[in-house]
């Protein structure tokens, strides 16, 4: 997956259009990035990936480049 296709993914996520996301898009821009889109953003990762977090490293994101790096340092993001 490249950058592009995880910010598609992530704009999915979130239930935000594609391409209005970037990687320095702060959490509070996005509406949906509230307690329930970090449990949403949870299962998502978990489900997609196999990647298992925990709710206090999730409710540390401040932007949308920190799920990026989640998502490169799992070997998910080329």
């Amino acid at each position: 997956m490249d950058q592009e296709q995880a910010l598609r993914w992530i704009a999915e996520v979130f239930e935000q259009e594609p391409g209005r996301l970037s990687s320095s898009t702060p959490r509070s821009e996005v509406a949906t990035w509230d307690s329930l889109g970090v449990l949403t953003l949870m299962a998502a990762l978990h489900e997609h990936f196999g990647i298992v977090m925990t709710t206090d490293q999730l409710t540390g994101m401040k932007t949308v480049g920190d799920i990026l790096e989640v998502l490169q340092s799992n070997g998910k993001l080329a």
